[in-house]
């Protein structure tokens, strides 16, 4: 909230984000600032590098806003460990990152290579077309090939929590609600005790 006071925020204001990451911290901030109760929060589609693309206007220097008086009602903790263990006996757990990481091939910053049982994988590249979001009826098929649909109970995680961020993003452009589990496979794999799985299958 003394962040989001800093950058001049108001009840009621419409936001907008963007990065030159293909939206993945700009999904990580519309999901942190939409849980914490802003609601007209948008992402800017391509981010900066969309916005050059188009030649519109850009500035230097350093920009020192009013303060605001936003009042968030609450925070998006997402969901816990625990939860995420059980939740593909209740539906569907995606594991957003790259095959070669799903997999246990490959592991450049946890301890473990793997993933948690039970999960399937939907890469964030699954979702985009370029650095821009895929169209929406292209990014429900995607979620599809997994086992998803309107019915079902959708939980992501990554390595770090933000790319699961940007799934839950591509989820709600399709209309379907995802939740995000934000200690991901960073928190997964330094907890003691909790199995993992290798293999392009789920799992157990």
């Amino acid at each position: 909230q003394d962040a989001a006071r800093r950058w001049g925020l108001h009840a009621g204001d419409a936001v907008v984000v963007y990065d030159d990451f293909r939206s993945v911290s700009a999904a990580r901030a519309w999901w942190l600032l939409r849980g914490a109760g802003v609601s007209d929060i948008r992402v800017l589609d391509g981010g900066l590098s969309a916005w050059r693309a188009t030649g519109l206007p850009l500035e230097t220097g350093d920009v020192s806003p009013e303060p605001g008086s936003i009042l968030f009602d609450g925070v998006e903790e997402g969901i816990s460990i625990d939860e995420a263990a059980a939740w593909p006996q209740r539906g569907v757990l995606l594991d957003a990152r790259a095959p070669e990481r799903y997999r246990g091939e490959s592991e450049p910053f946890d301890p473990v290579a793997g993933h948690i049982p039970g999960a399937v994988n939907l890469p964030a590249d699954a979702v985009l077309d370029g650095a821009s979001f895929a169209p929406p009826a292209t990014i429900r098929a995607a979620f599809e090939s997994v086992g998803v649909s309107d019915l079902t109970s959708v939980a992501a995680y990554c390595g770090s929590g933000l790319t699961a961020a940007h799934t839950a993003l591509a989820g709600a452009a399709a209309g379907l609600d995802v939740a995000v589990y934000p200690g991901s496979w960073s928190q997964w794999s330094n907890t003691a005790g909790r199995p993992v799985a290798t293999g392009a299958e789920p799992g157990a």
